[in-house]
């Protein structure tokens, strides 16, 4: 298998593209201030990920601004802290503040002259408009929470982003190659609808799974690369370019 095989990257975003974990944590700082808690960054991150997911789960159509809201006063209640809908609603609309991971933007600018790149992410249009800025490349499709009224990992947003690469595109499966971070998120659901995965471990120096949940099993991986440039670079040395 060759990464030259295929037509389009369909990527997660959050934790791929943009540094999620990094975002997350620096949003949480009065939280974590307020708690007086001595956890380890990991550990409010995991602890950040049982929440998130928990309250996917509960709210599949739920904005995910006001999601982030709620999964704040979780954080909180556990954490024995009272907090104001105004210090939630902040976290909530945070997302802008997350920063791009520093070889996302020259990996994907060389992507796009290749591939159509495809982005299929667990926020809402008006939180992703500001994170395409910072990637500062024009996506050929945006497929959002918002659209499809389910979070990853449910099967229906890769149910709903293959039919419409069909529908618009006339892709088919074996032209994805299904570009993420998250082995719970996209990894674990992209074998279940046999796509071909390249894994981005940006956690590679890292231990445990950050803010997110562990996959159920060990997914099947025809790619790692630990940074999206190595991908871009190992593409290169195969197309000679």
């Amino acid at each position: 298998m060759k990464l030259s095989n295929f037509k389009v990257l369909t990527f997660d975003c959050y934790g791929t593209l943009i540094d999620w974990e990094s975002g997350i944590y620096s949003a949480l700082e009065p939280l974590r201030a307020k708690a007086g808690n001595d956890k380890t960054r990991d550990e409010v991150l995991e602890n950040y990920a049982q929440h998130e997911s928990a309250q996917e789960e509960e709210a599949p159509a739920m904005l995910y601004p006001q999601l982030l809201a709620l999964v704040y006063k979780r954080l909180a209640k556990e954490w024995g802290v009272t907090v104001s809908d105004e210090e939630a609603n902040t976290f909530g609309a945070s997302v802008p503040d997350w920063p791009e991971f520093a070889d996302s933007i020259e990996a994907l600018t060389y992507l796009k002259k290749h591939y159509k790149l495809v982005i299929l992410s667990n926020v809402d249009r008006l939180s992703f408009r500001s994170s395409n800025a910072r990637l500062q490349v024009v996506f050929d499709a945006i497929y959002t929470a918002q659209d499809i009224g389910s979070y990853k990992p449910s099967p229906r947003n890769f149910e709903y982003m293959l039919k419409r690469l069909v529908s618009d595109f006339g892709l088919q499966k074996k032209d994805i190659l299904h570009t993420a971070q998250s082995l719970f998120h996209d990894h674990a659901p992209a074998n279940s609808f046999g796509l071909a995965s390249a894994w981005i471990d940006r956690r590679h120096a890292n231990k445990g799974w950050g803010a997110t949940m562990p996959p159920p099993g060990t997914p099947k991986l025809d790619f790692t690369f630990e940074s999206m440039i190595a991908l871009a670079k190992a593409h290169q040395a195969e197309v000679g370019g």
